[in-house]
């Protein structure tokens, strides 16, 4: 009788070990699947985002190579028309100041980057990272300096542009770029050059250990504003 007992009680362990054994199976498989199917989405996401991305860069070649072809139209129907040739400068003249073409010129450079500071060695983390307030500052005082045509990691400000955070990264004219922030500013490199005075901005920056650095440049080229101006609400006076 004794020996059945602990036959009985042997048993009832050996299920209850293979029962917890297999539960354990269970929720293993079942996290496997999971990562396996997340990641499978993720892989799909991605191959989504290169084939847009793919034929958005097919699409602007096509409009760079269009906007060529009119250019070399627009230069040959203003041959020896001095009205129009007036005309098209005035377009030229009007398309650098908005930001439609690509620009050169002496000027400054600013890179802001995130302090190499161990992030648990200070008091506030954010102090040690670049934010949006920081690049619109930099931007302020370089537009105050003088500056007549400005980037930001090859994004070229124009009148209709935004610089928001977006979590740890800063969104520009609706593209998400992250630091370091490369501040491309043309225009009188001297004066430009003063934003790193002391009291400055720049030396704000450096106060709370953000790395910056700032050169001059004889020739710095700008990129165009590849997106769309639009106004909604500005109409011409009568």
């Amino acid at each position: 009788m004794k020996n059945k007992k602990t036959i009985s009680i042997v048993l009832g362990l050996m299920c209850f070990a293979l029962t917890l054994g297999i539960c354990v199976q269970l929720k293993t498989v079942k996290g496997s699947n999971s990562v396996i199917s997340q990641n499978y989405e993720e892989n799909n996401l991605r191959a989504e985002v290169l084939k847009y991305k793919e034929k958005y860069d097919n699409k602007y070649k096509e409009l760079e190579k269009a906007e060529d072809e009119l250019e070399e139209e627009r230069q040959k129907s203003t041959e020896n028309n001095s009205y129009l040739e007036q005309k098209e400068e005035a377009i030229k003249q009007g398309n650098k100041i908005i930001g439609m073409t690509e620009v050169t010129g002496p000027g400054v450079i600013v890179t802001l980057s995130d302090s190499k500071k161990d992030v648990s060695t200070a008091l506030n983390a954010n102090e040690l990272l670049v934010h949006d307030a920081d690049v619109l500052s930099v931007i302020n005082e370089l537009k105050n300096a003088g500056a007549e045509a400005i980037s930001i990691n090859d994004q070229r400000l124009v009148p209709t542009s935004s610089i928001v955070c977006g979590g740890n990264i800063i969104e520009i004219n609706g593209e998400k770029v992250g630091a370091p922030f490369e501040i491309k500013a043309i225009g009188l490199p001297e004066q430009l050059a003063a934003l790193s005075r002391p009291g400055g901005y720049l030396e704000i920056l450096k106060g709370a250990t953000v790395g910056v650095d700032l050169k001059k440049s004889n020739s710095i080229t700008i990129p165009k504003y590849t997106g769309v101006i639009t106004y909604r609400y500005v109409q011409n006076s009568r």
